[in-house]
């Protein structure tokens, strides 16, 4: 029997618990990534980013277990966000002042030959139409803190100060690098209220 490599499962930094910051040590990861700027809700580039990410995902997961014999579970959407002014995310909540990289983790054993080739088959079928935009690339964050929020996204702005502007300096800790988001919910089946994010914040001694 086939297994299917579940990475969610593999890696600690895909569990989170909500009402409580976690301090974690993240490896180094491959992702797939598109980068944009602009209010998600209104980007027609953010949309597009997702349809490519996930249309290039399941490209490389069939030509992975096609002609590598390795199947893997695709992996959710993740979005590394920042701004010039980070009280865009809490105080301010100015989604039109953000900039993003809309991104989805693969497999260690995937190179950019066969990222090119998932792209092409992806291309070809339409669903891929930033394809000419989207890169493989590792992603180095290391120590990190993070939480599970359960609501919608425009609520997360009180959960962000907490740790922000509380846990993070309290810890001896100031941040560095971006934002980071990971979606563990679908959104477009879910209902607001019920949405699971893992939040995540990079930092560093103080």
């Amino acid at each position: 029997m086939d297994v299917k490599l579940d990475l969610k499962r593999e890696i600690a930094g895909y569990a989170a618990r909500r009402g409580s910051f976690q301090i974690v040590d993240v490896e180094p990861q491959q992702y797939l990534m598109v980068d944009g700027s602009g209010d998600p809700n209104a980007s027609e580039r953010y949309r597009d980013a997702v349809s490519t990410l996930f249309g290039v995902a399941y490209a490389v997961k069939f030509l992975s277990k096609r002609e590598l014999g390795r199947d893997h579970v695709v992996m959710p959407l993740e979005a590394l966000w920042w701004a010039d002014d980070m009280a865009s995310f809490t105080s301010a909540r100015d989604k039109t002042r953000w900039s993003w990289t809309a991104m989805i983790l693969v497999p260690d054993w995937i190179e950019g030959a066969h990222v090119d080739r998932a792209r092409a088959t992806a291309a070809a079928k339409g669903a891929a139409p930033l394809g000419h935009d989207l890169r493989l690339q590792t992603l180095a964050e290391g120590l990190c803190v993070q939480t599970l929020h359960v609501g919608s996204y425009d609520d997360e702005a009180p959960v962000l100060r907490a740790m922000h502007e509380q846990f993070i300096p309290a810890q001896g800790l100031r941040m560095t690098g971006r934002h980071h988001e990971i979606y563990l919910s679908d959104a477009r089946r879910t209902a607001p209220e019920k949405l699971r994010t893992i939040l995540r914040q990079p930092v560093e001694e103080a």
